[in-house]
């Protein structure tokens, strides 16, 4: 190779991971916007300050859930089969009513067995590591599987038989990677679990079933939705983000306390909140201000991250030791949403869960993890776990994975562009939310 040639090729090995992401980033961006219009209104935003964040979203006429917005048929289609009974696009009334007291009873558990039921299932997760090197390992796969253990257990009140764990994991992670543009969907692997919880509610051995008129059918979905896809994702995807976090910054964690466990699990969804942007429809106007009055049928986009990223706790900085003196309600924190519309069902025992699951994990490895850590984690996190008394990876282990991880984040970013474009496209076309509500759909 000539020698003209080495000095454009290191740039270019150097400097096209740091850029060409954001690039295809903000080309999805416009390609999502020219399919599906720019139809929501920001908040915060020109309309909606930050200071009138929390008063908008607790509005009563802000209870649309997805009849008339578009952007629904796009999370419909990466919610199927049957979005329509996913409890947070169920429309108010009376089939919401009905859906989220069963979600209130599957959960209202004492904050000892939700803590019992995550320790035990970690352990088992972890037995399966070696103990003698360093584990090279993928931190929200890893988890998936504690998850899909603690809410079959939550919902069946009986051991995760490891089939049935392996197929809720499947099932998940099929959901989660499409939603990150980082692969299609394959219905088949969601269909057989939709087919196994039928099975179970038709003969009689899920102790978990809606009240008629609700079908079977309509149950599992209902199941499948709320407890074996959000559910097992979002504590996925939780635990991954505040291992990397301790990973990436151990000494939040030198006292190895709870209170210093809740504080950096305060300070990773801070950071980086699991929640992107919730879209509701206003049924009727909100007057935000003598001058702003949003009329009914508005689609407001509530972003979690642009509000987190005002107030006192307005910086990107990883600093757990803000909340020794900082209290949350003097925060703009919202890591499970607004209680008055809709908060997430598991605000009381996800908390005692999560800790739990991070308190096993660092009490048994030394985490190490050079990896760029960003909110959508679609890296998937991946982090060195090394037993007591095995030497941890050292620093030209860690600068490999660094470079890997940059160069990977290439291929993730055009896989993205390409896959995530034609979902967004092929959602339009197929316009699940559209056509259910055209047809009568309650």
């Amino acid at each position: 190779m000539s020698a003209l040639l080495v000095p454009p090729l290191l740039l270019i090995v150097w400097f096209l991971p740091g850029f060409l992401p954001p690039l295809v980033v903000r080309l999805r961006e416009w390609i999502f916007t020219r399919v599906n219009g720019a139809e929501g209104i920001p908040v915060p935003g020109p309309l909606v300050d930050a200071e009138h964040f929390a008063r908008v979203y607790e509005d009563p006429a802000a209870d649309g859930r997805s009849r008339g917005a578009g952007l629904s048929d796009l999370f419909w289609y990466w919610l199927a089969p049957g979005p329509q009974m996913h409890q947070e696009h169920l429309e108010p009334g009376e089939r919401y009513a009905a859906v989220a007291k069963v979600s209130r009873r599957v959960l209202a558990v004492p904050h000892s067995r939700s803590e019992q039921l995550a320790t035990d299932a970690t352990r088992r997760a972890l037995d399966e590591l070696p103990l003698g090197r360093s584990s090279h390992v993928r931190l929200r796969d890893a988890m998936m599987p504690i998850w899909a253990e603690v809410y079959y257990e939550l919902v069946f009140d009986e051991p995760c038989p490891p089939e049935t764990r392996a197929m809720i994991v499947a099932n998940a992670h099929d959901v989660v990677t499409a939603l990150k543009g980082c692969g299609l969907r394959h219905m088949d692997r969601r269909d057989r679990l939709t087919r196994y919880l039928q099975a179970r509610i038709e003969d009689g051995s899920c102790p978990v079933v809606l009240p008629p008129p609700f079908t079977a059918r309509e149950t599992a979905w209902y199941l499948q939705g709320a407890f074996f896809n959000t559910a097992v994702v979002q504590m996925s995807e939780a635990a991954a983000h505040v291992l990397l976090a301790v990973a990436q910054h151990p000494s939040a964690i030198a006292e190895r306390t709870d209170d210093a466990l809740d504080r950096v699990i305060d300070e990773t969804l801070r950071v980086h909140p699991l929640f992107g942007v919730a879209h509701r429809i206003t049924s009727a106007p909100i007057e935000v201000t003598p001058r702003v009055t949003l009329p009914a049928g508005s689609v407001l986009l509530f972003n979690y991250l642009a509000f987190q990223r005002t107030g006192p706790a307005a910086d990107d900085t990883f600093d757990p030791d803000r909340w020794l003196s900082l209290k949350r309600r003097d925060a703009h924190f919202i890591p499970f949403g607004v209680t008055a519309n809709r908060a997430c069902p598991a605000r009381g025992s996800a908390p005692v869960m999560l800790r739990a699951a991070v308190r096993e994990v660092v009490r048994r490895f030394t985490l190490a993890s050079s990896v760029t850590h960003s909110r959508s984690l679609p890296s998937r996190g991946p982090c060195y776990l090394t037993p007591a008394g095995v030497r941890p990876p050292g620093r030209a282990r860690l600068t490999a994975m660094r470079f890997r991880d940059r160069w990977a984040d290439v291929g993730r970013s055009l896989t993205q562009l390409t896959l995530g474009s034609w979902m967004v496209v092929d959602a339009r076309r197929q316009r699940l939310c559209a056509t259910y509500f055209e047809g009568g759909g309650l």
